[in-house]
């Protein structure tokens, strides 16, 4: 038997598709299918590690949990991860294919369309139900040619296609009619419905407006679905939800994060975001680094070099130097690990056309780019502690700092400290969504902390939640019957 499949396509990016999918994911799962989500093109340096050693972006895998299944590379064949100078990496099924300019990558799209149908057809054979999610706006008529992120794949694939908006931004009816405007008649049929979301205030005020956008249209309405506030505690799809992220605004343990352009992996912060015992600070460019910290944390990036220069020209390596000198304590994860470093080179210009970039000296280790890629889920001791985590980086570090570990792995110690033990360095990915471990590190800055969550339970319960506030306020059932 087939599985059936219907698309959420939006009428531009941030409208909370990734969200909707994964709600409607675990609302019919929870109704006992066998659920599966696919994107076919995603453009994201938030990703995961597949258990097969692939690379998605970081909505499918959340997608994934929502299913209750193993995320796989097939759940997002292309992902596009943006660099500093050099475009964005491309990632086909799970594997690194190298790194394009904007106009190159378009030039590649005519070739992608056969991965992306085959890894739908793997998903189609594991399921009941594949719901498909578009990317940025349905209606980007300058990027319909060779498209297989939108309605392109939609067509190829032959699926109802349901369009979301966010009505919180403005201009929600403009947007929708004007998707109707730009489409042609052959994408007009595909569309079975629209979803209002984000809808802040009473929605029977917006009962008039909807009767419009139906006139001009004649797409019916699945409802208004009210703002989700518990969508805070899930992880984001890209550096833009970080302009909006909710962070602590009190607790005893104060951490600043300085957000750089290509700030990768962010949602290594969201356990420690949803602590009530912490206040986490993203420090937005302009913003000197607090020196009350009780410790600051480099994130990860995908490109280590132009974001380190972005660092020295906010002066935020001046603030960390004077902050380390009163003791204050560095984490570096990944990107960040590199730059805490005497020296990161990148001779093959994989990712700049810096050859050298001086570190910020506050371990003793050097880095060096390199053009495979390490990408492993993994699992490591902590203070006698197991754990696990997953790896996804380029380049290899080595320096005497390295011979005081952070971790021990199954291939060997990993990571690194200064003497002191207050810098500290990593390649593990997804530590903190560990309890064990963020308890036990944050007892090192403050000895009287005591964590009241547990992460993954906290996941779980706010995907149940969501799959049921969908269910109240849509038509849900009609997702299935077109």
């Amino acid at each position: 038997m087939t599985a059936q499949s219907f698309m959420i396509q939006g009428t531009g990016s941030n409208v909370g598709k990734s969200l909707l999918v994964a709600g409607l994911c675990r609302y019919f799962t929870n109704q006992g299918l066998k659920v599966r989500p696919f994107k076919p093109q995603n453009m994201s340096n938030n990703a995961a590690v597949t258990a097969d050693g692939g690379e998605i972006g970081r909505a499918q895998a959340l997608q994934a949990i929502a299913c209750k299944t193993e995320p796989t590379a097939h759940m997002n064949p292309v992902l596009l991860k943006p660099e500093g100078e050099t475009g964005s990496q491309l990632i086909v099924q799970g594997k690194r294919k190298g790194s394009f300019k904007a106009k190159d990558f378009y030039q590649q799209k005519q070739g992608l369309m056969q991965p992306v149908l085959q890894s739908y057809e793997v998903l189609k054979q594991q399921a009941d139900l594949v719901i498909v999610e578009g990317a940025g706006s349905a209606s980007e008529m300058n990027l319909r040619q060779n498209d297989i992120a939108n309605m392109g794949f939609a067509l190829k694939a032959n699926l109802p296609v349901y369009l979301a908006a966010d009505i919180d931004r403005g201009g929600v009816l403009a947007s929708i009619v004007g998707t109707h405007a730009l489409l042609p008649q052959e994408e007009h049929a595909l569309i079975k419905g629209y979803i209002i979301n984000k809808f802040r205030g009473d929605p029977s005020l917006f009962t008039s407006a909807q009767d419009l956008i139906t006139e001009h249209t004649t797409w019916p309405s699945l409802g208004v679905c009210p703002w989700f506030e518990a969508a805070n505690t899930l992880p984001a799809e890209d550096s833009q939800d970080l302009e909006t992220s909710q962070t602590q605004t009190s607790g005893t343990i104060k951490i600043a994060v300085p957000v750089t352009p290509r700030i990768a992996n962010f949602d290594d912060l969201d356990p420690l975001k949803a602590e009530p015992n912490v206040k986490l600070q993203l420090i937005k460019p302009g913003t000197p680094l607090p020196f009350d910290a009780d410790l600051i944390i480099l994130a990860g990036s995908k490109a280590t070099i132009s974001d380190l220069q972005f660092l020295y020209e906010q002066g935020w390596d001046t603030d960390i130097k004077a902050y380390v000198r009163r003791s204050g304590f560095v984490l570096g994860l990944c990107g960040g690990y590199q730059m805490l470093g005497t020296t990161i080179k990148d001779p093959l210009k994989l990712e700049s056309t810096c050859e050298e970039m001086k570190g910020l000296g506050l371990l003793n280790i050097e880095t060096t780019l390199e053009p495979n890629k390490t990408l492993t889920q993994t699992t490591a001791v902590f203070k006698g502690q197991p754990l696990t985590a997953y790896e996804m980086h380029m380049g290899k570090t080595k320096g005497t700092d390295c011979n005081s570990p952070l971790f021990t792995t199954p291939n060997g110690p990993e990571g690194a400290q200064s003497d002191t033990g207050t810098i500290m360095g990593t390649y593990l990915h997804g530590l903190f969504q560990e309890d064990n471990f963020r308890t036990t590190f944050l007892q090192t800055l403050n000895p009287a902390h005591q964590s009241t969550i547990n992460h993954k339970a906290l996941v779980e319960h706010t995907l149940d939640d969501l799959g049921e506030h969908l269910a109240t306020h849509l038509k849900i059932e009609k997702l299935l019957t077109p």
